[in-house]
């Protein structure tokens, strides 16, 4: 791939995207959680989206970002609370940068301080205000209730008569309208995905396992500047390739299988999310094309339908009529396709399709 310049998210569109949020707050405080890091031996820190749309901020567990858009302090409207530094971990992890003001500029944010000055500063808040509100979504597989509702909480537990408010849509309404650096990065992540794609197929052949082509592509991704997949990758041949979620990627590949790859390259937090299917030995059987292209028109009529006004649904009944018409339709099992961002399945607002919106269209046709 050639040498470009790579894109990247300005400061001040982190800013722009709080002052829009703070809009939708009106005189009440959000909280925005970075989250917590599972296994510092073991697992890379990835924020909670939202923390990284609204901060760009990658590397800072625990961190939260509070918004306080009516502070007589113009300084105080948005506040980045911090891990406390601990010298014996930096001897292990890495120096961390002191609060300061190259910080200040290099986050876009006026104050920071440490958690340590949290509590205090969200009770003033509290009192001032009367009134919190939760911005990450209610519940989820990982805690049955959100960060900042917990916190919340525990706020109503000292300071009588504060109210609580949703604002969750709104910030799902900022991230599903993508701004022209977001599209960028997701284009870097689909160029790197297709080229890694075309230098795998011819490289693909019976006898090698399914692992064996998952690290070829994602070797591509790692060569061509990102850091993997954006989501775990799936590589089935044969049965496997009909499971829509298949994980152990452990089967060799015989002579004849079909081998269907869900898999897309990540990059500065944005992904790509691509299914294609091979012939193990490069040649479709006449019953493989024929599907394969009812597949490909379906694919073809839907994209052509793309436009602002249409919903998901509508997207998917053009699909699904023609492979329906050519009498695959009861193995269509899913929906056409899902909103695409910092996420695989990104948020999705509620309604029609609108400009700057990213979606995945994906047919498909599953004969066990």
């Amino acid at each position: 791939m050639p040498k470009t310049t790579e894109p990247v998210i300005p400061v001040k569109e982190y800013a722009d995207r709080r002052t829009a949020l703070m809009r939708a707050l009106g005189d009440g405080v959000g909280l925005v959680f970075a989250g917590a890091q599972a296994d510092p031996l073991h697992d890379d820190f990835r924020p909670h989206p939202h923390f990284e749309y609204l901060t760009g901020i990658v590397d800072e567990p625990n961190a939260v970002l509070m918004l306080d858009p009516k502070n007589p302090q113009a300084t105080r409207r948005t506040v980045l609370y911090l891990r406390p530094l601990n010298p014996e971990l930096e001897q292990w992890d890495g120096l961390r940068e002191r609060i300061g003001s190259s910080l200040r500029e290099q986050y876009g944010v006026p104050s920071i301080f440490r958690l340590g000055q949290f509590g205090r500063f969200l009770n003033e808040a509290a009192r001032r205000t009367r009134r919190l509100v939760c911005l990450h979504p209610f519940a989820n597989h990982d805690q049955p209730v959100s960060p900042d509702l917990a916190v919340f909480r525990s706020v109503l537990e000292r300071i009588p008569g504060v109210t609580i408010d949703d604002a969750t849509d709104a910030i799902a309404s900022l991230r599903a309208v993508k701004s022209t650096h977001e599209v960028a990065l997701m284009q870097h992540a689909i160029d790197i995905s297709i080229a890694s794609y075309l230098e795998l197929m011819p490289r693909i052949a019976p006898g090698q396992s399914e692992f064996d082509i998952q690290e070829m592509l994602e070797h591509g991704y790692r060569t061509r500047g990102s850091r993997g997949p954006a989501y775990g990758s799936i590589v089935g041949s044969a049965i496997n390739s009909t499971v829509l979620h298949y994980r152990a990627n452990s089967r060799t590949v015989d002579d004849g299988d079909l081998i269907c790859i869900d898999s897309g390259a990540a990059y500065r937090g944005y992904g790509a999310d691509i299914t294609r299917t091979f012939p193990a030995n490069g040649t479709f059987t006449a019953r493989q094309r024929d599907v394969y292209d009812v597949v490909l028109a379906a694919l073809n009529a839907a994209i052509k339908a793309v436009k602002p006004g249409v919903t998901l649904g509508e997207l998917d009944t053009v699909a699904r009529k023609i492979i329906t018409k050519a009498g695959y339709g009861d193995f269509f099992i899913h929906s056409i396709g899902h909103h695409l961002g910092l996420e695989t399945h990104d948020v999705t607002p509620a309604g029609a399709l609108k400009a700057g919106n990213v979606i995945t269209i994906e047919p498909g046709i599953y004969i066990p």
